[in-house]
C-alpha cells in the first residue's frame, strides 16, 4: 500500500467518524460531489485541497500524515525463527529494541559500544529478518508494530521470563520515575474480562506513547520498563495451606 492510499483511506474513516459525507464535503470544498468522489477514488490531492479537507475535519495535515503511518500494516508477532535469531544474538536483539524506539544510527553507535561497520551489518540482519526496511543512509523504516506479542512459550518469552522479569521485579523501585504495585482479589468473570480490557487499553496506550516519543532527541528520553500481568494466582505459601492442594 502507497503513502498517498494510506493517507486517503485515513481521510475516509475521519469523514466517517465526524458523520461527513461526500455531498456535504463537496459543499465545504466549493466543488461537485462527482469531483470530490474522482478525486478520493484516484487518490488525487493538491496539498492545498488535502490542507483544506484536514481543515473541515478538525485535524493538522501533520497529524494526518502520523495517523496514516500507525495505519500501515506493521508486523503484530514475529515467527519462532525470528525470535530464535534475536535471542541467539544479543547485539541483534539489542539494536533492534532501538530501532523500535526510534533510535537513529548514531545513536545507537554513539551510545553502545557497536562500531559503525558492525551497526550496519546489525540493521541489514533487521532488514532480512523483515523487521525494518534499510534505506539508505542506514536510515530505516520499522516493520513492527509497537505493541508486539511475542509467541507463547516462545524463544522471546522463555529469554524475558528467564533473564528480564525475574531482574526487573528483584530490583528496588526507589527513583522516583518508579511505581510498583501488588493487588490481589477474588473477581467475576465479568469483572475479570473488564481488567483484560483495560489492561489492553493500557498496553495499546504506553505503545503509542512510545512511537510518539520516538520523534524526541535522544536526551530527552530515558530507558522505562512498564510491566502488565494478570494470571489466575496464589501466593505458593497460601497453596500449601490449601486442604485439596
Amino acid at each position: 500500500m502507497t503513502e498517498i492510499v494510506r493517507i486517503c483511506d485515513t481521510l475516509k474513516r475521519l469523514l466517517r467518524e465526524k458523520k461527513l459525507t461526500y455531498r456535504a464535503l463537496s459543499v465545504q470544498l466549493s466543488m461537485s460531489e462527482a469531483n470530490v468522489k474522482r478525486m478520493f477514488s484516484q487518490h488525487s490531492f493538491s496539498l492545498k485541497r488535502l490542507e483544506e479537507i484536514c481543515a473541515i475535519v478538525g485535524i493538522a495535515m501533520s497529524d494526518l500524515f502520523s495517523l496514516a503511518e500507525k495505519a500501515s500494516e506493521k508486523l503484530e508477532q514475529l515467527t519462532q525463527e525470528q525470535e530464535k535469531e534475536l535471542v541467539a544474538n544479543l547485539r541483534l536483539c539489542l539494536v533492534a529494541v532501538c530501532v523500535r524506539d526510534g533510535w537513529s544510527f548514531s545513536d545507537i553507535v554513539q551510545q553502545y559500544a557497536i562500531e559503525a561497520l558492525e551497526c550496519t551489518r546489525l540493521l541489514a540482519h533487521l532488514d532480512r529478518l523483515k523487521m525494518i526496511e534499510l534505506l539508505p543512509e542506514n536510515r530505516y523504516r520499522v516493520l513492527i508494530a509497537q505493541n508486539f506479542r511475542w509467541i507463547p512459550s516462545g524463544p522471546l518469552e522463555r529469554f524475558i521470563t528467564r533473564d528480564v522479569i525475574s531482574k526487573f521485579i528483584s530490583a528496588p523501585f526507589d527513583e522516583p520515575e518508579s511505581f510498583r504495585f501488588y493487588l490481589r482479589g477474588s473477581y467475576s468473570a465479568s469483572s475479570i474480562s473488564h481488567l483484560k480490557r483495560r489492561l489492553s487499553q493500557l498496553t495499546r496506550e504506553a505503545a503509542d506513547l512510545n512511537e510518539a516519543d520516538a520523534k524526541r532527541p535522544l536526551e530527552e528520553r530515558q530507558h522505562i520498563g512498564v510491566m502488565l500481568a494478570m494470571r489466575p494466582w496464589e501466593l505458593s505459601l497460601f497453596q500449601a495451606l490449601r486442604r485439596d492442594r
